[in-house]
């Protein structure tokens, strides 16, 4: 079996999260190919796309977000994530049993002898007369029934799993800051969200391991499972077994992949990139060796935004007034500190209308 290092691993990694060239693709199609993009800090997928797409209009993404056809929801590992409203839709279901287990993971004691389900028909019969609320504001009302428990706990059993809510606008709109406000999705996009298969069998486990696949391989079992956080997905693997090409990488762990995917030679240069805090690219895997050190794997889970050179996380980076400011995280040689720079200029061009090309890169 052929076996890929992390070179070749990471290479495929950027090429299919379009950060081995920016691609011409619409803003929904992007966001779809990439099966969502991680959102809790709400101006991160803008910095994402900008880095993915030629051309990118953030008032593009904001208007697909105001007109429905984007969606903050909780989905993935419990966390915010940006999705297309057709996604969202038909994983919402899938996700359920497993939203609930992680907040039960951090509030078991305080839920305790809760009917979750009984719970959740009181949340949605708040939630039914579509006006927006905020996690305080549905607590609120029904504190009466459910005295006990803390409301910081109700409130995230409910938002973040028995509740199927989207996160309205004007939160993450481009350049805007407005607190949390949630609305059923069923009322925010028109039709409930699909339920699961009747027969038992396991379509959107398969869809989702297929489209994981496209974004995010090669990849093994324990990646996919990091990415969405769903344990139930062997049996899906399983049923689509015979789809999939196999390699190894240099731990003799198996990883699985579709035979047309890209996967680049490991020598294809790769261009300097600017990633947002929380990056799929990176969190999308249980092992991160392919795009990152594992002596600076903690940042990837502490919010920084890193820049990638040759592929891999070299440096941190941040705006000060207007500034792009960025920490390399080892010595940079000449060429990508200069590479390095061209990038930050142009990002801080996009992130002031073209008002600043400042960049400060820190000497190592």
């Amino acid at each position: 079996m052929t076996v890929l290092g992390n070179r070749a691993l990471g290479r495929a990694t950027l090429a299919r999260q379009l950060l081995l060239d920016r691609a011409d693709v619409p803003v929904l199609d992007s966001v779809a190919h990439l099966c969502g993009m991680q959102a809790q800090e709400p101006q991160e997928p803008f910095i994402g796309l900008w880095s993915r797409l030629r051309a990118f209009d953030p008032a593009v993404l904001s208007d697909l977000l105001s007109g429905r056809g984007l969606v903050r929801t909780h989905l993935m590992r419990r966390t915010v994530h940006l999705l297309t409203a057709d996604d969202t839709l038909a994983w919402r279901a899938r996700h359920e049993a497993m939203l609930r287990q992680r907040v039960l993971g951090t509030y078991r004691r305080e839920l305790e002898g809760i009917d979750l389900d009984e719970l959740g028909a009181a949340g949605r019969a708040v939630m039914a007369d579509g006006a927006p609320r905020s996690m305080a504001e549905l607590v609120g009302a029904l504190a009466a029934r459910w005295p006990a428990p803390p409301p910081r706990a109700l409130g995230e059993m409910l938002i973040a799993a028995l509740v199927p809510v989207a996160q309205t606008p004007p939160r993450g709109l481009w350049r805007t800051k407005a607190g949390v406000r949630n609305v059923l999705l069923s009322s925010w996009l028109g039709r409930q969200p699909d339920p699961p298969s009747p027969d038992g069998s396991d379509p959107v486990g398969q869809a989702l391991v297929r489209r994981y696949l496209a974004a995010f391989g090669p990849a093994a079992s324990a990646d996919l499972r990091a990415w969405c956080g769903l344990a139930g997905l062997p049996a899906a693997v399983s049923a689509i077994r015979e789809e999939l090409v196999s390699f190894r990488d240099e731990r003799g762990r198996e990883l699985l992949d579709l035979p047309g995917a890209p996967r680049p030679d490991p020598d294809t240069p790769a261009p300097v990139r600017f990633l947002p805090a929380f990056d799929n690219a990176i969190l999308g895997y249980h092992d991160r060796g392919r795009i990152i050190d594992d002596a600076h794997r903690g940042l990837s889970v502490a919010g920084e935004r890193v820049v990638l050179v040759d592929g891999r996380v070299a440096a941190t980076w941040s705006v000060d007034t207007g500034t792009v400011a960025v920490t390399p995280l080892g010595p940079l040689s000449e060429a990508d500190r200069t590479a390095v720079a061209e990038e930050g200029r142009e990002l801080a061009a996009f992130l002031s209308d073209g008002e600043s090309h400042r960049v400060r890169v820190t000497p190592r």
